[in-house]
């Protein structure tokens, strides 16, 4: 018997904004497995898996979520995690289990290392994906922004990665989605005036929740670093309609 593993996306927050094809499979997989950074704290993604799967059917893998490099705990967190998994199917064979991810599992998502070390340790193992909503897709939603148009294009990435691509995609004139750069806002304001792009960008946090940040990069204080998972949209100057399409 074949063991299933599904990385299914459960956006950025809202339970509204899960697919029906995720909350059908959250509301009937033998398991969820949900990332924490801390075996003690409720995440976001189990935040969300809890308004389609019973408390029971969800189990916490920790993950060593906020670091910024490939480290030792990084490597460490990803066999225990997979040794986890391996145990459940160990009790049940050719199961199915879900891993549920904030966003799309496609996206930065920890399911990609889930996934491979599972195999490593298991052997045959079937993986299948279900997308979700992402972050710069919602922030662009609730501010009203239009992120690409006609030949435009669009340049996502970490600001773990550096201020430098950033500001590399910034004077090319696409336009930028950046996440993960709540540390680093005094530099990625810094990027944005020095470019003269700061005007145009979008800010969001807490993206669904009840603390949802949503405003104008130019109202943020450099002084106040902001969440870990914070996105940041930033359309190109258009002059008029169809501009992208010229």
């Amino acid at each position: 018997m074949i063991n299933t593993l599904v990385g299914v996306g459960v956006g950025p927050g809202d339970p509204e904004l899960v697919t029906v094809k995720a909350a059908n499979l959250l509301a009937k997989a033998d398991i969820v497995f949900v990332p924490v950074a801390d075996s003690g704290e409720t995440g976001r993604a189990e935040q969300t898996v809890l308004f389609y799967a019973e408390a029971w059917r969800v189990e916490r893998v920790e993950f060593a979520l906020h670091d910024r490099e490939h480290t030792e705990r990084r490597e460490r967190a990803w066999d225990a995690a997979a040794a986890q998994v391996a145990r459940w199917y160990a009790r049940r064979p050719g199961g199915t289990a879900v891993f549920a991810t904030i966003g799309d599992p496609c996206v930065y998502s920890t399911f990609s290392y889930l996934a491979a070390s599972v195999r490593d340790v298991v052997g045959e193992l079937s993986v299948e994906l279900v997308p979700g909503i992402t972050a710069m897709q919602a922030l662009a939603a609730r501010s009203g922004t239009s992120l690409v148009e006609g030949r435009e294009a669009l340049a996502l990435f970490p600001m773990t990665a550096g201020p430098e691509r950033f500001r590399e995609a910034l004077q090319r004139g696409d336009a930028v989605a950046a996440y993960k750069f709540g540390r680093m806002l005094p530099e990625t304001l810094a990027v944005l005036r020095e470019t003269g792009r700061i005007d145009e960008a979008v800010y969001g946090a807490g993206l669904g929740l009840a603390e949802e940040d949503v405003r104008p990069a130019c109202e943020l204080d450099p002084r106040e670093p902001g969440p870990y998972l914070s996105t940041l949209v930033v359309p190109p100057r258009r002059t008029g309609r169809g501009h992208g399409l010229r």
